[in-house]
């Protein structure tokens, strides 16, 4: 007896209608990052487990949602992680390739779109293999920069039709700032420990601006008296952050700032920000969302060169872009559909195959059903001409051809049939 598989928990299959909508998505984003001058860049779907646990990490994708897996050879064991977002692996990428050489244009601006991988609860437009498209502009660092990485986002967004979008921002400030902060929540937290769950006394020690990201803590009446990161900037921070809120305003890009937002990856600094639907609630509401990071080029070897940029998850923007009626699902339509009656197989092959080099889409019966189930068909795909061919037309080396529209119908030479179809559809 056969086995009733189904896809594992948290993952889904794409059916060919649904296929449709990621390829327009990727099309819109491939042609806005074009305008832009980002260049894909494709990396591995695994890693080194070292690339994306690193020392101190504090974040819930580290500490909990990663998949990793051992190889072993005579050499020892190696130990690999399915990559939980683009980041990391683009920056591992651009210094091992040594993207900032002395003829490099900087800053390098990548994009990427594939899947990721976390082990987390399944819900809503989160899985736990997930598509994430995402930017990054490595080796250089302006407020300018941040706005256009915000500009580009919010431009994919517009253009999948996803209405009443604001973002969320906030500066973490340069390294004397959050460092600053960092001691402030640490002294403010620390009488209340007992208060917080078992992560925010783990970050407590490796990052206590995390803290303020906790999913279970977060109504804690404690977290409303919190210091704000605002009060620790420096002058250096204050004037970078100035400049970002300038250029959004500049590009009249609605906007709102959180001084509580932190983001959920501790690798950030100054500049971070989330684009959410304007009545959003909840943790999983951002549309997409990123910032600046000065130390990851650091970490794989590439030097001090900052870099920023954001991540956008595929699943939740195209649910989102669907409950505001971007996308209808459409039945699979033709443009052209071939009839065959009797022994015409190879004549009926011609005839499809010359139509579909002129760039037509073309369809035609493999089940040897008959004239009546084939016309059918042509309603099911909604042909708008019907090419019908017999024993006859082969011998005279001719076709019919039908306008479903006109409901006409002509016969031509079998050398002419291109022309016409075209003709007709409008194509010429």
């Amino acid at each position: 007896m056969a086995k009733n598989y189904q896809v594992p928990t948290g993952t889904q299959d794409f059916l060919p209608q649904q296929t449709k909508i990621w390829q327009e998505v990727e099309q819109i984003i491939r042609e806005e990052c074009e305008k832009y001058s980002y260049q894909e860049i494709r990396t591995p779907v695994f890693e080194y487990t070292e690339v994306f646990k690193t020392e101190n990490d504090s974040s819930d994708m580290v500490t909990k949602e990663m998949y990793t897996f051992e190889t072993t050879s005579e050499k020892g064991s190696t130990s690999f992680v399915l990559r939980p977002e683009g980041t990391k692996g683009i920056v591992r990428s651009f210094v091992e390739h040594k993207l900032y050489g002395n003829t490099a244009e900087l800053p390098q601006k990548l994009y990427y779109i594939g899947p990721m991988f976390r082990h987390e609860r399944p819900q809503k437009g989160r899985y736990r293999q997930f598509h994430q498209f995402g930017i990054e502009a490595i080796g250089a660092k302006d407020p300018l920069l941040d706005v256009e990485t915000i500009a580009l986002g919010y431009s994919i967004i517009k253009r999948l039709g996803i209405k009443d979008v604001k973002i969320l921002v906030n500066s973490l400030g340069d390294d004397e700032s959050r460092n600053n902060y960092r001691q402030a929540l640490k002294d403010y937290f620390k009488p209340h420990l007992n208060e917080l769950c078992e992560d925010c006394n783990r970050r407590y020690e490796m990052n206590p601006l995390r803290i303020l990201d906790c999913k279970v803590d977060r109504n804690n009446p404690i977290f409303t008296s919190a210091p704000s990161i605002k009060d620790y900037w420096n002058e250096t921070s204050k004037e970078y952050f100035a400049k970002v809120i300038e250029g959004l305003e500049i590009l009249q890009i609605p906007y709102e700032i959180d001084d509580k937002l932190v983001r959920g990856l501790d690798y950030y600094s100054n500049t971070v920000y989330e684009a959410v639907p304007i009545d959003a609630t909840g943790q999983q509401a951002a549309v997409f969302a990123g910032g600046q990071y000065d130390g990851l080029v650091d970490y794989f070897g590439g030097g001090p060169l900052p870099g920023v940029g954001f991540g956008m998850g595929l699943e939740r923007v195209i649910e989102l872009a669907k409950e505001q009626g971007r996308f209808e699902v459409t039945n699979k339509s033709c443009d052209v559909y071939v009839i065959t009656m009797g022994d015409v197989a190879a004549y009926g092959l011609q005839a499809t195959q010359s139509l579909r080099e002129a760039g037509l889409k073309v369809e035609k019966d493999y089940l040897g059903r008959s004239l009546k189930a084939q016309f059918k068909a042509t309603e099911r795909l909604q042909s708008k001409i019907i090419v019908i061919i017999g024993e006859e037309e082969k011998e005279k080396r001719t076709v019919n051809v039908k306008n479903v529209a006109t409901q006409t119908q002509q016969t031509v030479s079998i050398d002419e049939l291109v022309e016409f179809v075209k003709k007709e559809l409008g194509k010429e």
